[in-house]
C-alpha cells in the first residue's frame, strides 16, 4: 500500500487515476480547487481505501505551503506525488495571444508542479524512497502554431522531469514523465473558454485516448518492480502520428 498525492484530482485524468489506485488499495490525498467535487470524490473513494483531501491552488505558493504542510503526521510520509494539475488556455498565435492566458498556464504547468514538488521531495530524500510522476504532454515534442507558450510550457515539464532524475536518482526516488497525446477530457473546453461544440472538433473523426487509459499507464509505472523505472513513456491514440497529425474518418 503506497500513499499517493493527486494533483488536479477532480477531473479528467487525475481522478481516472485516483480512482483506479484506490481501487488497487493505496491510501490517496486527492488535491484541487473545488471543494464540492473534493467531498464528493472522497466520499465515493472512501468505500475502497483511505483518503484524505486538500483544497488549494497549485499557481499560489501560499496555499500550496499551507495545505501541504497541514497534513496529519499519519500521512506526511508520501510515497508517490503525480503532479497532473495543469491547463491549456486560447489556440492564438503569439502576437494575438492574452498574456492572462499565458500567466495561467506557466503559472499552472510550470510553477504548481515546482511549488509542490519542492514540499514533498525532502521528505522523500530523507526516507531514501520515493517515486514522482510528471504529466507532460506531446506537445513538449512538437511545437505547433497557436500553441506556443502552451508547448513551451510542457517543455519545461520535460526538462524539469530530466532535472530530477540527475538530482535524485542517488536517493532513491524514481522519475517518471509521460507525454499523452490526444485525450478526450475537459481540457479543450478549458483551452476553448467553456465552448463545448469548438472543443467537440477537437476529437471527431477518430477514437482519442481516454483518461484511463493515461491512468492505467500512471498505474504501470508507479508498480513496476523497484530496480524498475520507466523514465519517459509517450502514448498516442491510434489514429496519431504525431502531435500534429490525426487521420480522422
Amino acid at each position: 500500500m503506497k500513499t499517493i498525492l493527486i494533483t488536479g484530482a477532480t477531473s479528467g485524468i487525475g481522478k481516472s487515476t485516483a480512482e483506479l489506485l484506490a481501487r488497487q488499495g493505496n491510501r490517496i490525498i486527492l488535491c484541487g480547487r473545488r471543494s464540492e467535487v473534493l467531498e464528493s470524490l472522497q466520499s465515493e473513494l472512501s468505500k475502497l481505501t483511505e483518503v484524505f483531501s486538500l483544497k488549494f491552488d497549485i499557481r499560489n505558493l501560499e496555499e500550496v505551503e499551507t495545505a501541504i504542510g497541514s497534513l496529519p503526521e499519519n500521512w506526511e510520509n508520501i510515497d508517490v506525488l503525480i503532479n497532473n494539475a495543469g491547463n491549456a488556455h486560447g489556440l492564438d498565435p503569439l502576437a494575438a495571444g492574452k498574456t492572462d492566458d499565458w500567466d495561467s498556464m506557466i503559472d499552472g504547468n510550470v510553477k504548481g508542479l515546482l511549488y509542490v514538488s519542492k514540499m514533498i521531495i525532502p521528505g522523500m530524500k530523507e526516507r531514501n524512497s520515493g517515486h514522482i510522476v510528471n504529466i507532460s504532454s506531446v506537445a513538449a515534442r512538437q511545437t505547433y502554431a497557436n500553441g506556443v507558450v502552451y508547448c513551451a510550457t510542457k517543455k519545461a515539464v520535460d526538462v524539469i522531469s530530466e532535472g530530477m532524475r540527475i538530482e535524485l536518482t542517488e536517493f532513491g526516488i524514481k522519475i517518471t514523465n509521460i507525454q499523452p497525446g490526444a485525450v478526450e477530457t475537459d481540457f479543450s473546453v478549458v483551452r476553448f473558454k467553456g465552448d463545448s461544440e469548438r472543443a467537440a472538433t477537437v476529437y471527431a473523426g477518430y477514437e482519442p485516448l481516454k483518461a484511463e487509459d493515461i491512468a492505467d499507464s500512471i498505474a504501470y509505472c508507479i508498480n513496476a518492480p523497484k530496480h524498475v523505472c520507466i523514465s519517459d513513456m509517450t502514448i498516442y491514440p491510434t489514429a496519431q502520428a504525431e502531435p500534429r497529425t490525426i487521420y480522422r474518418k
